[in-house]
């Protein structure tokens, strides 16, 4: 893909209205995420990407992923995800079992120490999402706020298995 830095072509900077769009939205989602981890670093001693692995594994087929799909699904590195499976399998909420047709490959699957734990934390994190986002708004901006994340994601999915991504290495 060849880019205005690429080719030397004078940069199409952002408008005033797309800047002020732009840090808008980095704002609310750093105050987003850091207001979710902080309701989970209290409720469940854990930040919220943990706590999204978990969930993954709980809503899996047999309560486990390979730790590929994991990281995949997570859009993490496979090594940010082996420290967090190894944080995770401290507090006795996964464990790792082999690979019978893949001798390198793993599993993680969710403990019911694990299954325990997310029925505990789910009401107050739930309650936390809505407070922060759905209560603020419309049932209108709320339709208009999928739809306008779905276009992002949909521009953003790599159009190739082959693709340079962190969570495919």
């Amino acid at each position: 893909m060849n880019t205005a830095a690429d080719s030397g072509a004078r940069p199409r900077w952002l408008t005033d209205e797309e800047q002020r769009v732009w840090r808008s939205y980095l704002h609310a989602t750093t105050l987003l995420e850091d207001h979710l981890d902080r309701q989970l670093q209290r409720d469940a001693g854990m930040p919220h990407i943990y706590y999204g692995l978990l969930v993954q594994l709980d809503e899996a087929p047999d309560r486990r992923l390979r730790m590929t799909e994991l990281a995949r699904n997570a859009k993490i590195t496979r090594s940010r995800l082996s420290h967090a499976v190894a944080r995770l399998e401290g507090h006795g909420w996964v464990r790792r079992e082999d690979c019978p047709s893949d001798k390198r490959g793993q599993f993680a699957v969710l403990t019911a120490s694990g299954a325990e734990m997310l029925r505990r934390t789910a009401p107050g994190h739930v309650a936390a999402v809505r407070q922060a986002l759905f209560e603020r708004l419309t049932p209108e901006q709320r339709k208009t706020l999928g739809a306008i994340m779905e276009i992002v994601a949909e521009g953003l999915q790599p159009e190739e298995a082959g693709a340079d991504l962190p969570w495919l290495r």
